[in-house]
């Protein structure tokens, strides 16, 4: 009899209910059977997959690496199977006003840059390692003011890219580190008045979301999965709403090469070792 696929995903938000409850419907109708379970932050969701509670995650890019890690560790291999179409190849920003004296990244020099998360890969680690790339070291050559929105969440939200946005333009801060598509979005919901801000950088590229799985999961239906996925067309009504909600308009394989930026600025900072021993504790 095949197994019940078990898919892990991080409830950062309460239409992650709607969402799975969509597609564990959709895998039904398909023949696959599949379930879910959510979990308040991925650091516990990469605990379940290490001891096998789950099949595959939804996995953040900060999890994805923490999963890589650990299974290096372990002598077991992790795999990346698929990701959205809108999870390759996004940038991050470091906007500024546009009305202010910072005009370039050494201006920053003595001042003070806002950020996202603490554990927000395209609000706060990535952007602030590309600025350490520039000579000037976070903590040290610039203050940082953090916006802890939801820990554990790995940014998968904008509440605190929303406040670093509101602390650059009320002085709070000379400097702000948001991703490319927020700065985009915020200018159109009217948190950025228009002409407001101007970029002072932007990131390499980088990706985000995978569906992850390890060594030992159920290969038969994980193929399936898979296949059900890359197969989804948003030109079939019937999933198009579960794609909207996703933020996609196509399912694409995975890949892992899009990690590597994410994986210099934890490797420097020191940040990927130390959340992977707290998974390990």
């Amino acid at each position: 009899m095949p197994e019940t696929l078990i898919l892990g995903a991080v409830a950062y938000d309460p239409k992650v209910v709607t969402i799975w409850d969509g597609f564990q419907q959709y895998f039904a109708e398909q023949g696959l059977a599949f379930d879910y379970i959510l979990y308040t932050n991925y650091e516990r969701q990469v605990q379940a997959q290490v001891a096998g509670h789950i099949h595959v995650a939804w996995n953040s890019p900060l999890a994805w690496l923490e999963t890589e890690r650990i299974a290096q560790q372990q002598g077991r291999r992790a795999e990346a199977i698929a990701m959205r179409d809108s999870d390759r190849d996004l940038t991050s920003v470091v906007i500024t006003r546009s009305d202010g004296p910072v005009q370039t990244l050494s201006d920053l020099r003595g001042r003070r840059v806002a950020v996202g998360a603490t554990d927000s890969p395209q609000a706060t680690l990535i952007p602030l390692h590309v600025i350490s790339t520039h000579g000037l070291q976070p903590g040290t050559d610039f203050g940082v003011l953090v916006f802890d929105r939801l820990p554990g969440k790995h940014g998968d939200h904008i509440g605190g890219e929303r406040d670093a946005v509101r602390a650059l333009l009320n002085g709070a801060a000379d400097a702000a580190c948001i991703l490319d598509a927020n700065h985009l979005a915020f200018a159109q919901d009217g948190t950025v008045p228009a002409g407001a801000t101007r970029v002072l950088a932007q990131t390499p590229v980088f990706d985000h979301c995978n569906f992850t799985i390890m060594d030992g999961t159920p290969t038969d239906e994980i193929t399936r999965f898979r296949e059900l996925l890359l197969a989804m067309s948003y030109a079939d009504p019937a999933v198009r709403r579960l794609l909207d909600l996703e933020g996609l308009k196509q399912w694409l394989p995975g890949r892992t090469e899009g990690y590597a930026l994410l994986s210099a600025a934890t490797e420097k900072n020191g940040y990927l070792d130390k959340a992977v021993a707290g998974i390990l504790r």
